[in-house]
């Protein structure tokens, strides 16, 4: 299995977990190959430091056979940057397997806000020939509204980043590429509303254009967020029960490409303090379970966790074989690895 968009901290935040731990678990829960993105301590946004994570990583799979590590490098509003980063895509691929680009601010504050801003980068990308994938987390920073979240009632992250931030820069992004007149992939990661979705769809015959959804989109809504306990917040934050179940309906319809946990592992501390993201692994065999249970034939299981995007990254992998025995594998990576589960 694949999955094309995990955060395994280390570095300055080793404390929420280590490239080694992050590939254990990713391992035991049944993983191949994982796509780390670029929002690190220190950021991940020069030849430099992607060097420097590829020999990290590489130091931490060698006491993990079997599992593949690659890496996004992050964009920056700098041309010479951007240019940087393309050269070490088709220097490094496929270790290095796309790009990302920040529309809005997460963990890490790398947003590029603003669809001038975020046009000129893909007029970049394009002169500089780039024909990878650009992964996007898409949040409209204009139409977000902090002052709604109230800190310790997660529920409420849901009315400080509304549906619309995720559509309309959608909507930003596609146009950009359109007049960029972009050749690459244009990811959507992380699609959380009906909208968002909807757009999508409805420009696939414009672009080249993905989508991946993740567990907690596909089975949570915004009403699991008011148990505390289960710090529920992320970014982009759970959405109402429509959408949840929009978004699961288009897993199993074949409208949503394919399955990525984001992996984002905090401290209780940090969770506490109001920190966005979540552990994913042991959610995608969750997940994996339930699309099954509800009739997902095993073709389009395998399409949603590793061949799509395997086509989209060019990224050669051997048999899919996706777990059966899903309880044995979510509670081995417990046992083993402990870390607060999905």
């Amino acid at each position: 299995m694949i999955d094309p968009h995990v955060h395994l901290r280390d570095w300055n935040q080793e404390e929420k977990e280590t490239l080694l731990h992050g590939l254990k678990v990713a391992k035991a829960c049944g993983f191949a190959h994982v796509f780390d993105m670029p929002n690190t301590s220190p950021a991940i946004t020069s030849r430099e430091m992607i060097i420097r994570r590829l020999a990290d990583a590489s130091d931490a799979r060698k006491k993990v056979k079997g599992i593949s590590y690659h890496l996004y490098g992050g964009l920056t509003l700098d041309k010479n940057q951007i240019k940087e980063m393309v050269s070490a895509y088709y220097e490094l691929f496929p270790l290095v397997a796309g790009l990302k680009l920040f529309a809005g601010h997460s963990t890490g504050n790398m947003g590029i806000i603003g669809q001038p801003k975020q046009l000129e980068v893909i007029k970049t990308l394009s002169e500089c020939g780039y024909k990878g994938v650009l992964a996007v987390h898409c949040e409209k920073e204009e139409l977000m509204q902090p002052d709604k979240f109230v800190p310790g009632k997660w529920e409420t992250h849901t009315l400080a980043r509304p549906n619309e931030a995720e559509a309309e820069s959608v909507k930003d992004l596609i146009e950009a590429c359109i007049e960029a007149r972009f050749e690459g992939t244009l990811h959507i990661a992380h699609v959380s509303t009906k909208e968002a979705v909807e757009i999508v769809k409805n420009n696939k015959d414009k672009i080249k254009i993905t989508m991946g959804a993740t567990p907690h989109h596909a089975l949570y809504s915004q009403k699991d967020a008011e148990c505390h306990e289960k710090y529920l917040k992320m970014n982009p934050p759970l959405r109402s029960e429509e959408d949840r179940a929009y978004i699961y309906k288009s897993l199993l319809d074949g409208t949503i490409d394919w399955v990525e946990s984001d992996h984002a592992p905090h401290t209780l501390e940090d969770k506490d303090k109001g920190a966005s993201g979540i552990p994913g692994f042991t959610g995608m065999l969750v997940l994996l379970g339930s699309l099954r249970k509800d009739g997902c034939s095993e073709e389009r299981l395998n399409e949603l966790f590793a061949l799509n995007a395997a086509k989209a990254f060019g990224i050669e992998i051997e048999d899919v074989a996706l777990p059966k025995n899903l309880i044995s594998k979510i509670n081995k990576s417990r046992d083993e690895y402990p870390v607060k589960p999905f």
